[in-house]
């Protein structure tokens, strides 16, 4: 695209700034490699760096705890394990995380390198990147997940888990939803090759390892294994798709944030001031962790009391037994005697109550015990209903994005159907036009008061009844394009209003207009489709037009014309 924004990471070798396409480093598949100290990460740095300087968020896996520099001149959420992270989460965050990326456009810096357990670590760059990838199948809003240390989840060698298969899969089909992956590593020959070689960006830092050279080889040309281990620190090899040349040498510039990455030396040196993330943002996340802590005490409790009661349960019941044992033998005895006055005398009746004492303490033992298992029941319900909503909605999510998409692909075809129509409608018409033009008689005159053009002509022959009853020729007049309709002193400025608070043009709200006033309402994105523009310009032009009151919001995320421009458009239908 001629109006895509670019960002400048660097120096070429020939003295030439070197500038990288937005869009494609966003919605694109990008690896960077060198060994440690070369300048990868750092380049990743500058990226990061010039993305959010122009308002693009992203989310950063950091394995090593080396991203929070950004946070000097950035508002970015700092996640993880550790306290000095803005806040601490778990997988049970990974829904929330996603939708602070994308929807409310939060840059986040995922530390991962403070989890003890690896497992949990797994589970929630796991979850939060299927979450990514299932919300952008909707939104399809440009977005870069920017991967460390790839090799750890994506290895050459095989032992390949649930993790690193998601991430293949965003490589292969991220791009068309808008999400793109930025993979990082100091060992390309520990990456898997499909990985690699499915890039459409790669930056080649200083390389030593044999094995890491013969890749380079094998991705680029021989003679770069050799010149690759040459680089100084910050140079790189840069090979991408849209550029003229295959390779070109590039200086990368140095960041501009906190080095959290730098290796420690003998000076000291001091933690800048680092910006912090709303109190609110964070709070959100909190109550999460807050919910989830009290079910589990609350679940920890009951089995504790749970545990308590059954053991009391035991002890009465083994009391019980012995008092039945006892009673049994008073009986036996009194079976012997012959007269029932003797029985009560040895007996004394104090048995029967200390036998009618256990039991009833047993009965409100059981009692509690069941309320309580009733308790722990219900909570175990509303844990599992909670799950079973939650695949449900999943489920429901799936097929709503599948009929969207069937139905988008339908609308294209009739959209591709009218076209053809309308081409098969105008070449009808040129032909018909060119017919008439042949059978019509070219009529000349050489008098000096004929001029040729549509000047009429009148015979000396004809009479004033046979002129009368001579056909008048006329011109059609030029037929006005869609556009005009919505042109006019009752539309006009705020048209520009909304053009010049955008990234659009009037002529672009126009078109956008035109598409709504036929098929609407329709989704940002089937307008951009409509008129050739990406869908995060079109929706911030449907928000000005949306405030100019152009447009109405029928649902969420949904567009129509208002019923003041409806009534317009039938008023001027009337006159007409």
């Amino acid at each position: 695209m001629t109006d895509q924004r670019e960002i400048l990471v660097g120096e070429r070798d020939d003295g030439t700034d070197l500038h990288l396409p937005v869009v494609e480093l966003l919605t694109g598949r990008g690896f960077v490699t060198g060994k440690s100290g070369s300048g990868k990460s750092n380049t990743a740095s500058v990226i990061a760096e010039e993305l959010l300087e122009s308002g693009f968020p992203l989310l950063i896996v950091d394995t090593d705890g080396e991203y929070y520099g950004l946070k000097e001149e950035y508002e970015m959420l700092h996640a993880g394990a550790d306290e000095e992270c803005d806040i601490q989460i778990g997988p049970e965050h990974a829904e929330q995380m996603a939708s602070l990326a994308l929807e409310e456009n939060v840059p986040v810096i995922l530390d991962v390198s403070g989890y003890l357990d690896e497992e949990v670590a797994d589970e929630l760059l796991r979850k939060i990147a299927r979450q990514l990838f299932v919300k952008e199948k909707k939104l399809k809003k440009p977005f870069l997940l920017v991967v460390e240390e790839v090799h750890e989840y994506i290895p050459e060698g095989g032992g390949m888990g649930e993790t690193g298969r998601l991430l293949i899969k965003i490589s292969k089909r991220g791009r068309k939803h808008g999400l793109g992956i930025l993979g990082i590593s100091q060992r390309p020959a520990d990456v898997k090759k499909d990985f690699i070689t499915q890039a459409n960006w790669l930056v080649w830092h200083r390389l030593t390892w044999d094995n890491d050279t013969n890749v380079v080889g094998r991705i680029i040309d021989t003679e770069y294994s050799e010149l690759v281990s040459e680089l100084n620190d910050g140079q790189g090899f840069v090979q991408t798709d849209w550029m003229d040349v295959d390779v070109r040498k590039v200086q990368f510039r140095r960041k501009r944030t906190f080095d959290a990455g730098a290796t420690p030396g003998l000076d000291d040196f001091e933690r800048p001031e680092l910006k912090s993330v709303s109190d609110a943002l964070v709070g959100d996340l909190q109550d999460i962790s807050e919910r989830k802590d009290r079910e589990e005490s609350r679940i920890l409790e009951l089995e504790n009391e749970l545990e308590k009661k059954e053991k009391r349960i035991e002890t009465l019941e083994d009391e019980l037994e012995s008092a039945r044992d006892v009673s049994n033998a008073a009986k036996q005895m009194a079976d012997a005697l012959t007269r029932k006055e003797t029985l009560q005398t040895k007996l004394g009746g104090g048995d029967d109550e200390e036998l009618r004492r256990l039991h009833d303490e047993i009965v409100d033992l059981e009692t509690e015990r069941e309320d309580l298992e009733d308790e722990r029941d219900e909570l175990q319900a509303k844990l599992d209903e909670r799950t079973n909503r939650i695949e449900t909605l999943e489920g429901k999510l799936a097929s709503r994005t599948e009929t969207v998409d069937r139905l988008r692909e339908e609308n294209e075809r009739l959209r591709d159907r009218v076209r053809d129509l309308e081409t098969e409608a105008k070449t009808e018409e040129e032909e018909s036009n060119a017919t008439s033009a042949e059978e019509t008689e070219i009529l000349q005159a050489g008098g000096d008061d004929v001029e040729f053009g549509f000047t009429s002509v009148e015979w000396p022959s004809q009479t004033e009844s046979d002129a009368d009853e001579s056909e008048e020729i006329t011109t059609a007049p030029e037929p006005k394009p869609p556009e005009a309709v919505f042109e006019g002193e009752w539309i006009d400025d705020r048209l520009e209003r909304a053009a010049e608070q955008s990234q659009c043009t009037a002529s672009t709200a126009r078109r956008a207009l035109v598409v709504l006033a036929r098929n609407g309402p329709l989704e940002s994105a089937a307008i951009a489709d409509a008129v050739g523009r990406s869908t995060v310009a079109v929706q911030g032009l449907c928000s000005e037009l949306l405030t100019e009151g152009v447009l109405e919001r029928p649902v969420a995320r949904t567009y129509t014309l208002s019923d003041d421009v409806r009534s317009k458009l039938d008023a001027m239908a009337s006159a007409e």
